[in-house]
């Protein structure tokens, strides 16, 4: 009786640790499962479609590298959104597209902003980011964010080769390559873009390049151009679209653009009215950096 009664409290001690480890190791294991990933691609926008050759050059990058991967789209420019509305095609905003992400099972996302720098558009996007991770903070259990385009020198050189190869076809000898970048009024960014113009011109000495809006105007570029006694250019978009500021105050045929006020100054002018989104080594760089982030929103930063 005695044996039988030990025999019985010997089974149900091993059968108990059985179930206990057992339990163990299905939550190690179930906590092992890697969780489901997700690309938000981030960019203003355009409403031009021909320039929408760039996003589509890069999406299609993203969809063959991160393949069965939830993407969407997202553009942080609100009358860019309005317009496409009004022609039936919706793009979300941040915090709808990461709404949509969360639906689709997304818990670890990978925020790739399309920007060339981090200027101003850079960091109101990580805010705005930001802003609705704290709202909703147990959506996701990561979201990283990745850097812009031309973050290093290393970036600038690959971004620069690209460009002069893609635009080798298109210049003649002793043809300069005026590249229009966007800028900005306040300057933020302005000293990377004077970085990534050297490194440009480290490539090749017939680059030259100024913005829109920063401090590097048009008279700094025709200055520059008078001074190498230059009597050609290729005017071509450092920008991620051929958009408006391409179409427009790049290569449009009004008084003020900056292929009419170089051709006023006896100066001949070509086009190459091309994106940076559709060179394979741009899109490449992206998507580097969108998988090599290690930028947690939902953590706090370390203390120092």
């Amino acid at each position: 009786m005695v044996f039988w009664q030990k025999g019985r409290l010997a089974f149900a001690l091993v059968l108990m640790a059985f179930l206990f480890f057992g339990q163990v190791d299905f939550v190690q294991a179930k906590s092992q499962v890697a969780a489901k990933e997700g690309i938000l691609l981030a960019a203003f926008g355009t409403s031009v479609p021909e320039a929408k050759t760039s996003f589509q050059a890069l999406e299609k990058a993203f969809r063959g590298k991160f393949a069965n991967t939830p993407l969407v789209w997202t553009y942080t420019s609100q009358i860019i959104r309005k317009k496409l509305a009004k022609q039936g095609e919706m793009i979300p905003g941040i915090a709808d597209a990461l709404k949509l992400l969360y639906k689709q099972g997304v818990r670890v996302l990978r925020v790739q902003p399309l920007h060339l720098m981090a200027g101003e558009e850079y960091t109101e996007l990580e805010r705005a980011i930001l802003l609705e991770v704290k709202k909703h903070p147990t959506r996701f259990q990561a979201v990283y964010i990745g850097r812009p385009l031309l973050e290093s020198r290393e970036d600038a050189e690959i971004v620069g080769r690209a460009v002069l190869k893609s635009s080798q076809a298109k210049r003649g000898e002793g043809t300069a390559l005026v590249l229009m970048g966007h800028g900005q009024e306040h300057g933020r960014a302005g000293l990377a873009f004077e970085g990534v113009r050297q490194v440009f011109a480290g490539l090749d000495k017939m680059v030259f390049m100024a913005t829109v809006e920063g401090q590097r105007d048009f008279d700094e570029l025709l200055a520059e151009l008078k001074a190498h006694q230059v009597k050609k250019v290729l005017l071509q978009p450092l920008m991620l679209v051929a958009g408006d500021h391409a179409r427009n105050d790049l290569g449009g045929d009004e008084d003020d653009s900056w292929a009419s006020r170089l051709k006023a100054q006896g100066i001949a002018v070509d086009l190459n009215l091309q994106g940076l989104g559709v060179l394979p080594e741009v899109a490449e760089l992206y998507m580097e950096h969108a998988a090599k982030s290690k930028d947690d929103l939902t953590k706090e930063p370390k203390k120092q």
